[in-house]
C-alpha cells in the first residue's frame, strides 16, 4: 500500500510538472477582438517568446521596444516569433492598441484583462518572459528587465533551436 501511495504521489508530481511545461488552455482576445486559445499558440517548430506587459509598466515597454529594434534580425536568424500579452485591466484595455500602434510593434498582442493567463502561469511580476521551444515546451522563464537583457534572451532562443 505504501508503494501505491508513493507511485501515486510521483505520478501527480510528474503530471503537474508536465502541465506547467506548456501553455495552459486559456482563451484570450487579440487587439482586433479575435479569440485565441493560448494552448494552440505555435511557431511551426521554431521558438516562441511570450512577453507579459502592461501599458503603465516602464520596464515592460523598454523591453518590448528593445526587442522590436532587433526583431527582424532575430526572425531572420532564428525564426522566433513574439507574442506580447497585456495584463492591463478592463478600464485600461483601450490604451493597449494605441501603445502598440505608436511603437509600431509587429508582435501578436493578446489581452488578459482578468489575469486568467497570468494566474494560470503563476506570473507574479512583470515584465515576465517565457520561451517555448519548437515543440511548445516552456524552456526558459525570466522576470524583470534591465538594458541589454534582450541579448540574453536571444542566446536562450538560439540554445533551444
Amino acid at each position: 500500500m505504501k508503494k501505491f501511495y508513493l507511485l501515486l504521489a510521483a505520478s501527480m508530481v510528474a503530471l503537474f510538472s508536465y502541465a506547467q511545461s506548456r501553455l495552459p488552455n486559456v482563451t484570450l482576445k487579440d487587439i482586433t477582438g479575435k479569440s485565441v486559445r493560448v494552448d494552440t499558440l505555435s511557431n511551426n517548430g521554431k521558438p516562441l517568446v511570450v512577453a507579459f506587459f502592461a501599458t503603465w509598466c516602464k520596464p515592460c515597454n523598454r523591453e518590448l521596444k528593445a526587442i522590436d529594434e532587433v526583431y527582424d534580425d532575430w526572425k531572420r536568424e532564428t525564426g522566433v516569433k513574439i507574442v506580447a500579452v497585456s495584463i492591463d485591466q478592463a478600464q485600461n484595455i483601450n490604451k493597449v492598441k494605441p501603445l502598440v500602434d505608436e511603437n509600431g510593434w509587429t508582435y501578436d498582442v493578446l489581452l488578459d484583462p482578468n489575469g486568467e493567463l497570468k494566474r494560470a502561469l503563476g506570473v507574479q511580476m512583470i515584465p515576465y518572459t517565457l520561451l517555448l521551444d519548437g515543440k511548445g515546451h516552456i524552456v526558459y522563464k525570466h522576470n524583470g528587465y534591465t538594458d541589454g537583457a534582450e541579448n540574453e534572451l536571444l542566446e536562450k532562443v538560439k540554445a533551444c533551436m
